[in-house]
């Protein structure tokens, strides 16, 4: 006959053993994984991306069957920077790579199996944060960072200077006050003289019992700007003052918005700060005093400073997802400059992204429609001549000054003829003038800068005489950014 099986009671050891077991399983002193954030530079080296944080972990080393898939869910945040995906095999198997382009900013990436936010991309600009602060400042923020409708950029807030968002902020504040117009308002007031419509039951309910009969609760339309919205406007602005003041001593940007803050908190100083409430943000709080895109643009910058999306400078870890266009910033710059020069001058400035500069090409084979004008960056037409202006964010004048033409590479000169090339033939377009100037203008560090000007090589020129016009073809450098 079989024993009968023994049943063990557990004791307060054995107990004390399994929990000491469960302890040892929990690890508490390690810290979570954080997510990884990749650093480049525009138009600068390939980044290399890992696939471990965004594909399962228990399975084969390398990208196998989820790299088209990882670059299906993120297709849209590659293309907001302009990140060009490349895929390398070598011995360790497949290699994915991401070549920077002409944008600069931030933008998060998806795990292909969870969908979730696993790691992002930060694009710098090669010519430096200051350089590109200053340009915006002297443009206005006008051509400043375009937000982007994705998540938030994990560990990127810390990456980036804090005017980068405080910029465009004070903008949209700066619009929404200025297109704040006075409207109709409802009152609520208890007023010895009678105003629009009594509230009798309040009146019974209130003032009778208290003795208090010629104290009258009225309600009336008065003419007025929206107080709540002041009050989060003037809010706002406290916020990024003090934001900014953290690093203010240290970056001129910085205190040159500062600058601005104070002046905007001049129109609201009759009203109390007061922090906005969500659902205030949600209905469009002050919806018939304005524009519906100051109102829009306006609240949505209030949004992310009450929500602490990532202002910069290391306030926040995570940060909004955005887009710098480095071509156009540098145009914009440009534009600026050829502006002020003529207005010294006596020059008349034609724009190319306006439209005013475009010169048709009437080909005779349809199929070349695609190239169907020209469009000089800039015209100035003078008494003496006309100037042709293209801005070209390259950094070609920087390598031509670094190393001899047949030093660089066969990519660069090729590029370098093309630009050219191109200058050469909008001077063909200029007409009868017979003086044409055509300037290419390139930028170059500060640093670099005060180099070329202090030996005169800041610009180089060549003159082609073509029967009684001269054309005088210039390469110009120029400090991206002016502090």
């Amino acid at each position: 006959m079989a024993a009968p099986p023994v049943t063990k009671r557990r004791t307060g050891g054995n107990r004390t053993s399994v929990v000491r077991a469960r302890r040892e399983e929990v690890h508490l002193g390690k810290t979570p994984q954080s997510r990884p954030l990749l650093h480049g530079v525009d138009c600068g080296a390939p980044l290399v991306v890992d696939p471990s944080p965004y594909i399962a972990t228990a399975r084969e080393p390398g990208w196998g069957t989820y790299l088209d898939a990882f670059l299906s869910r993120n297709r849209a945040a590659l293309n907001a920077l302009d990140l060009e995906p490349r895929i390398v095999s070598g011995r360790d198997g497949v290699r994915l790579e991401l070549q920077p382009g002409l944008r600069a900013g931030a933008v998060p990436l998806r795990s292909v199996v969870t969908g979730q936010i696993a790691g992002g991309i930060v694009i710098n600009p090669r010519f430096g944060w200051p350089g590109v602060g200053q340009v915006l400042s002297d443009t206005g923020w006008g051509s400043g960072p375009e937000f982007l409708s994705l998540p938030l950029v994990p560990g990127s807030g810390r990456e980036v200077p804090p005017w980068v968002l405080a910029g465009p902020v004070l903008r949209r504040l700066k619009d929404l006050l200025l297109h704040l117009k006075p409207g109709y308002i409802e009152c609520d007031e208890v007023r010895s003289h009678p105003r629009g419509q009594i509230q009798w039951n309040t009146y019974l309910s209130r003032q009778m019992p208290t003795g208090r009969w010629h104290h009258l609760p009225c309600r009336f339309s008065e003419l007025d700007t929206d107080s709540r919205l002041r009050q989060i406007i003037r809010w706002t602005l406290e916020r990024l003052h003090t934001d900014l003041g953290v690093v203010g001593g240290a970056d001129p940007i910085a205190l040159s918005l500062i600058g601005q803050i104070v002046l905007l908190l001049e129109k609201v100083v009759d009203v109390p700060a007061r922090r906005p409430l969500r659902g205030e943000l949600e209905q469009g709080i002050g919806g018939g005093l304005m524009t519906s895109f100051e109102l829009r643009e306006g609240l949505q910058a209030i949004g992310w400073i009450a929500d602490e999306r990532g202002l910069g400078g290391g306030q926040t870890s995570d940060g909004l997802a955005w887009s710098l266009p480095l071509e156009q910033l540098w145009e914009r710059y440009v534009e600026s400059l050829v502006r002020s020069d003529a207005a010294l001058t006596g020059g008349k400035v034609q724009v190319g992204r306006l439209g005013e500069t475009t010169v048709p090409l009437a080909w005779n084979d349809p199929s070349h429609k695609a190239l169907g004008h020209l469009v000089p960056d800039f015209l100035v037409h003078r008494r003496d001549g006309i100037e042709i202006v293209d801005a070209k964010y390259k950094s070609h004048f920087a390598d031509l000054d670094a190393n001899r033409w047949f030093a660089l590479a066969e990519e660069t000169q090729a590029s370098m003829r093309a630009d050219l090339h191109q200058i050469l033939a909008y001077a063909a377009t200029t007409g009868a003038a017979d003086r044409v100037r055509a300037t290419l203008v390139y930028p170059v560090r500060r640093a670099l800068y005060e180099d070329l000007r202090q030996y005169n090589r800041d610009e180089t020129k060549a003159v082609i005489s073509v029967g009684q016009r001269q054309i005088t073809l210039c390469m110009r450098a120029i400090a991206f950014g002016s502090a």
